[in-house]
């Protein structure tokens, strides 16, 4: 699966089902290989298996369609639309996205506690340099259509989420950016 692919309200996920690896020993919670990969040796850098719980990584198209479903019922359609993505256009169907928690006794799976603080600030602060981003920042909601999300990562690769965090944007942003003069020369040149 290619790190890049862009999956929003306005750009289907890819068919493709991707190659999957559990996040860590005992978990459910799958990711496609190198996300997975990732994120562990992210997670033993900060010790995060002790304080973070993996929510959510890859979901089937089936699975997509039932929490949709599901928050429609209990949550209303204006809740739903910001917070869950339709079915065929979720990040999670990747496998390169997972939600994470701030361990503790109510998880909640749609919104989860993921503080700006804490062991949570320093899975962000170093997320770069495994290949994440902060897939929904606050202030980006009119460009990616989910709501501010400080618990969704994004894999992308790290030299992408380097300089996605060098330059404050988020991945629509981005692919604008690499097909414009300056990312593409600087795709082409190696800097990235």
């Amino acid at each position: 699966m290619n790190p890049l692919v862009l999956v929003n309200g306005s750009h289907a996920c890819p068919e493709e089902r991707p190659e999957l690896l559990a996040v860590c020993a005992g978990s459910e919670v799958m990711l496609e290989r190198q996300a997975a990969l990732g994120l562990g040796a992210l997670m033993e850098k900060v010790d995060g298996w002790r304080f973070i719980t993996p929510v959510s990584g890859w979901r089937s198209f089936e699975e997509q369609e039932e929490i949709y479903r599901r928050s429609m019922a209990e949550n209303g359609e204006t809740f739903t639309r910001q917070y869950v993505a339709r079915p065929g256009h979720s990040e999670h169907q990747t496998g390169l996205a997972i939600d994470l928690g701030l361990s503790g006794p109510a998880l909640d799976f749609i919104r989860p506690n993921f503080p700006y603080e804490g062991v949570c600030q320093r899975f962000r602060t170093l997320a770069a340099d495994f290949g994440f981003v902060e897939r929904y920042p606050a202030g980006k909601e009119h460009l990616t259509g989910i709501a501010h999300e400080p618990w969704h990562f994004r894999y992308v690769g790290q030299a992408h989420a380097r300089r996605m965090g060098e330059l404050g944007l988020v991945l629509e942003e981005y692919l604008d950016w690499l097909n414009a003069g300056e990312g593409s020369a600087a795709w082409e040149s190696g800097h990235i």
